[in-house]
């Protein structure tokens, strides 16, 4: 276990954060905070198992669980050090059952959908590496669609390969700066997610440098940048939806300040909505305006600001993009070829809600792409839509691994259950020769009911299939159950 390095707090912050902490909290708490180890945590993922099947499932680890507040699927992980656990090395990890996120970055989903129906276009802002995406993805149970943006080109395949492991199905990527969306899709989304870039200061219990290039010119920057970013995605939020802006840092220059700005361009058409009754305790934490501005020693977590912004009425557009999106890549498949490709599909024991998800293809490519943006094709370019879900060769199709795992039966005639033993030697990208073959030549693999790939039965072994980026070389003790 790596020592933990208490961070290094300049005394220019330490006396900006004593200007604006409240009188009920006390300095030397939020230093002591600020100095101690982050709480590990995790989120089950509701697309794959049950809170309840999980709970079940991690007993043999060992792990005491506490349960997060603002998140039913949240669970503080008391006891990581302690046991020596790779969480991300286990079984359950890897077969996308829970996401390793940190407390306080679940509050702005759970926000999101404070008070609110499953909306049904929904835009993450700065999404990688995918926490919020997944989770909110998992709150609406992969229906409608959800836009995961992310500005940083080397952050993109971390984003797509956690959306991939959990099983989503209902997003389209985007690689843009997150100005271009309110002239690019004015009024388009229902709710919009802006997890804002930021200077970090809340996070220095699990980063101790976060602070090293810290300073009030750096923020004013920052700020700039959060109030270009706010603008655009109320212009790209539809009248009557909700914005969520957070950040994980806490002054108010890039938290409070820039939604009192946005309220200042459109006096009209901008409104708080109260978080104080999120969750038993989010009092604690509420300001006087409805935001909550988390300092660490409250809840003893990372700290964050989280505000709920409705947009009550339209807004003057903003001048229209000047680029060019160029020939959309894609058309959709003909009713006759659709129906055989469902029909194939579903011999495998794949399926998918047809009013949800529309096949579209490109060359020897077939997609599944959620339908709730086919208006947006041509108007944005897209990173990828949706789900590839197969190519054509020759003798039929090559079933793609993103779409078994996001879509298979698990209790399909061909599905086959892996054991620890065997689950271990498939995300270890080796052969298996169980004992109890599978009936079927192709077959769904499953792990505790939620599938994991899809491979051939040759003579005695399973064939491993598993995409080459997706193998874990060298298996810890942890990567497979513990005995009881």
């Amino acid at each position: 276990m790596a020592k933990f390095t208490p961070a290094n707090l300049p005394a220019e912050f330490l006396d900006a954060m004593r200007d604006i902490m409240p009188s009920s909290l006390s300095m030397d708490d939020f230093i002591a905070a600020c100095q101690r180890p982050l709480r590990r945590s995790l989120r089950v993922n509701t697309l794959k198992i049950s809170v309840e099947d999980f709970l079940q499932l991690v007993q043999p680890y060992g792990w005491q669980l506490e349960p997060i507040p603002w998140c039913a699927e949240g669970f503080w992980l008391l006891n990581a050090e302690e046991e020596g656990t790779r969480p991300g090395n286990t079984l359950a990890h890897l077969s996308g059952l829970f996401y390793i996120q940190e407390a306080s970055s679940m509050l702005p989903v759970s926000a999101l959908f404070h008070h609110h129906n499953a909306p049904d276009r929904i835009l993450d802002v700065a999404a990688a590496p995918g926490s919020k995406t997944t989770q909110i993805a998992a709150r609406v149970n992969n229906e409608g669609a959800i836009v995961a943006n992310e500005y940083s080109a080397s952050r993109v395949k971390v984003l797509h390969a956690n959306i991939s492991r959990c099983g989503v199905s209902n997003t389209a990527m985007t690689h843009f700066d997150g100005r271009v969306f309110g002239a690019a899709l004015p009024d388009y989304f229902d709710a919009i997610l802006l997890d804002a870039p930021c200077s970090g200061e809340g996070v220095v219990r699990k980063d101790p440098a976060a602070m090293s290039h810290w300073s009030p010119a750096s923020i004013d920057e920052i700020a700039a940048t959060q109030r270009d970013l706010i603008l655009s995605a109320f212009h790209a939020l539809k009248p009557g939806g909700v914005m969520i802006y957070s950040t994980c840092t806490l002054n108010s220059q890039e938290n409070q300040q820039v939604c009192r700005w946005l309220q200042s361009q459109f006096p009209d058409a901008c409104e708080v909505e109260s978080l104080r009754d999120l969750f038993a305790g989010a009092e604690l934490a509420t300001t006087e305006e409805g935001f909550l501005h988390v300092f660490p020693q409250i809840y003893d977590s990372e700290g964050f600001f989280v505000a709920r912004l409705r947009k009550t009425a339209s807004v003057p557009p903003l001048p229209p993009p000047h680029y060019k999106v160029g020939k959309f890549p894609f058309s959709p498949v003909a009713a006759k070829d659709g129906a055989l490709i469902t029909q194939a599909a579903n011999r495998l024991g794949i399926h998918w809600d047809s009013a949800q998800r529309q096949l579209w293809q490109r060359d020897s490519e077939i997609w599944l792409f959620p339908t709730a943006l086919a208006d947006a094709f041509g108007k944005i370019k897209f990173s990828r839509i949706g789900l590839k879900l197969a190519e054509r060769f020759s003798k039929g199709f090559r079933w793609q691994h993103e779409a078994v795992i996001a879509l298979a039966d698990p209790n399909a005639d061909n599905a086959y259950a892996l054991n620890d033993q065997t689950a271990q030697e498939w995300f270890q990208g080796k052969d298996s020769y169980p004992e109890d073959l599978p009936d079927a030549n192709d077959v769904v693999l499953t792990y505790h009911n939620t599938p994991v790939g899809l491979a051939k039965r040759l003579g005695n072994r399973i064939k491993n299939s598993l995409p080459r980026d997706r193998v874990r070389d060298g298996a810890s003790p942890f990567l497979r159950s513990p005995e009881p």
